[in-house]
């Protein structure tokens, strides 16, 4: 290990902070100071890199197998239950990460990145959470038909006029903005606004106050709606009326040659066209070209937990080291990449991009810093209201236009902020280990189904190839549960539910051997819930609940299972709302 890393893990240490809970994920069995990483979706490719690389290093993984791993991921690290290796699709929050996680700007791992990313990434001076790697947008057009008419890409909103007059002349539409989706509108005209105000630092602290009420769009938003206005009045933002997708709409517009520029935060899988013409990308166009930007989307983030600072993780810190070493080399990148993938960006200021490549002038954009995070984080709530609206603006609904979205904006995040119902469902009073969350989640099933028990499996461990989609396998954590948290703990699968005939001797005997639905491996265990706690009698028949999917086909067969439509998801909500408060000795189901 070099000298540097040797002095990083000596000040670490000495500075630790002794955190009160600890990561709960079963270890690999030949080993209990494996080093636990947050998720293999994803990164199956670099981890058999990994293991060819660092064959010593005992790897093991989340269990997690719900259907929002983002939430669940920021609910560990509210809990202050995360695993060594942090990774989440989206930093939702900086500070809160830097209190967890531990101060990446020291090793020499950091010294290959783009300083664009790391000015991106800082807070207060330390970086936390870096990107794994990223998708650059901009907007597309038919390159090939710019070369062959001797067109100049323009670098100016001035030059887009004057070229957006002559491809109108020449019997083509100048550019379209995909609307099937809310997405595609709201990020055009935030997009816009980035090459205006909102990527300066004045624009991040009205974003944070705006989203916590403390500041409106009123009086920070006009001169990019008079820049939206511009984009739609020249024709670069016109609607696609048959709402297409956005892949239809750039092979079919862009290229049967009906329209040149094409914006969407599309991943394209090709630089070619069906046609055989090239796509090209050029940035958003600011005024007078001085801030032409563009957009880069992280595919996941990743961290170090801060636990692994403490006296004692010395080895598990070294671990980790050498593996985001390894992700941030060119070889780490390089599992990333391939001709499916021609938006990837890689954070590292090393990396050779061929000038014909799609990202060229995006990637010289990066080491300039020429480029904006994108913006979704801490808007989920309104996004949807929001771009809803700007695609009615794109539309040419009368009576919308720049100072009335404003306006709509304020009215939407008020109205957002002031139905705190809207997202919290229910407190919980303490931190609940996976059992008690199944417990709880048996009691709203069962409760809900009108039965006398419920069997919940629950993801104790990490079972390669077999992730228990069909039980629990995230927990509850000490605070407000919202509708977010309830999505990412209820199984993958939902919208029915299942009730088994069983006498109390069966009821027992299957709880006992849990349930493998491969039939492969070791099974995971049931978490076994009575109405009232009333035991079972042997002989005694009983109805019991199941989640959709948590039996195999044969005890379904043999136990006479009943389907029945509900979401579980709806269920569970509905029930924490009643109960207001919930503990893992509480909430009696009787």
């Amino acid at each position: 290990m070099k000298a540097k890393l040797l002095r990083r893990l000596a000040v670490l240490s000495a500075a630790a902070i002794v955190l009160l809970s600890a990561c709960t994920f079963r270890k690999t069995q030949n080993d209990g100071d494996a080093l636990i990483w947050g998720t293999r979706n994803g990164y199956e490719d670099f981890l058999k890199l990994a293991d060819q690389t660092y064959p010593d290093i005992v790897l093991d993984y989340s269990p997690y197998a719900g259907p929002n791993r983002t939430s669940y991921d920021w609910a560990q690290m509210r809990g202050d239950d995360i695993p060594d290796i942090f990774i989440t699709t989206r930093n939702l929050d900086p500070d809160l990460a830097a209190k967890r996680l531990a101060d990446l700007s020291g090793f020499d791992f950091t010294e290959h990145i783009s300083s664009g990313v790391l000015d991106q990434a800082s807070v207060d001076g330390g970086v936390y959470l870096l990107p794994v790697n990223g998708s650059v947008h901009g907007i597309y057009y038919n390159k090939t038909l710019m070369e062959e008419h001797n067109w100049a890409v323009p670098s100016d909103l001035t030059e887009l006029e004057a070229l957006c007059g002559q491809i109108r002349a020449a019997g083509m539409t100048p550019g379209l903005v995909g609307t099937k989706l809310n997405d595609d509108p709201f990020s055009a005209v935030f997009n816009v606004a980035k090459t205006d105000w909102l990527s300066t630092p004045e624009g991040a602290d009205w974003e944070q106050e705006f989203l916590s009420g403390g500041a409106p769009a009123a009086g920070m938003w006009e001169t990019a709606m008079e820049d939206v206005q511009r984009y739609i009045d020249m024709g670069m933002f016109s609607a696609d009326l048959k709402e297409r997708s956005n892949q239809d709409l750039i092979d079919e517009e862009l290229g049967n040659r009906r329209a040149m520029f094409f914006t969407s935060m599309l991943d394209v899988s090709t630089a070619e066209l069906p046609t055989g013409d090239q796509l090209g990308m050029m940035p958003y166009l600011s005024r007078d070209g001085s801030k032409n930007v563009y957009i880069y989307q992280p595919s996941a983030y990743i961290g170090i937990s801060r636990r692994l600072t403490e006296p004692g993780n010395e080895k598990k810190l070294e671990d980790a080291v050498h593996l985001l070493s390894l992700l941030y080399s060119p070889e780490g990148q390089a599992v990333f990449s391939g001709k499916l993938k021609p938006c990837l960006l890689s954070p590292l200021d090393n990396e050779e991009v061929p000038e014909d490549a799609l990202i060229y002038d995006a990637w010289q954009a990066q080491q300039e810093g020429r480029i904006a995070p994108v913006t979704y984080t801490g808007w989920e709530h309104v996004l949807y209201d929001m771009g809803k609206m700007f695609k009615r603006w794109l539309q040419g609904e009368e009576g919308l236009d720049g100072q009335t979205c404003i306006s709509l904006m304020d009215a939407l995040q008020t109205s957002y902020l002031s139905h705190p119902d809207n997202t919290d469902v229910c407190e919980s009073t303490a931190n609940f280990t996976l059992e008690e969350t199944a417990a709880l989640a048996g009691k709203a099933l069962g409760n809900a189904a009108g039965a006398d028990a419920a069997m919940i499996p629950v993801a104790s461990f990490y079972k390669k190839g077999d992730l228990l989609s069909a039980g629990i396998s995230g927990k509850l954590y000490k605070g407000m549960i919202d509708a977010d948290i309830i999505s990412a703990i209820s199984p993958g699968y939902d919208g029915e539910y299942a009730v088994l005939t069983m006498t109390g001797a069966q009821v027992r005997e299957m709880a006992e051997e849990g349930f493998n639905l491969s039939g492969k491996g070791e099974a995971y265990p049931y978490v076994l819930v009575t109405k009232g706690g009333a035991s079972l009698e042997d002989d005694q028949t009983y109805q019991v609940a199941f989640l959709t999917r948590s039996y195999t086909k044969q005890a379904g067969e043999l136990y006479h299972a009943r389907l029945e439509e509900g979401s579980f998801t709806d269920i569970f909500r509905e029930w924490l709302k009643e109960q207001q408060s919930v503990s893992p000795d509480g909430n009696p189901w009787e």
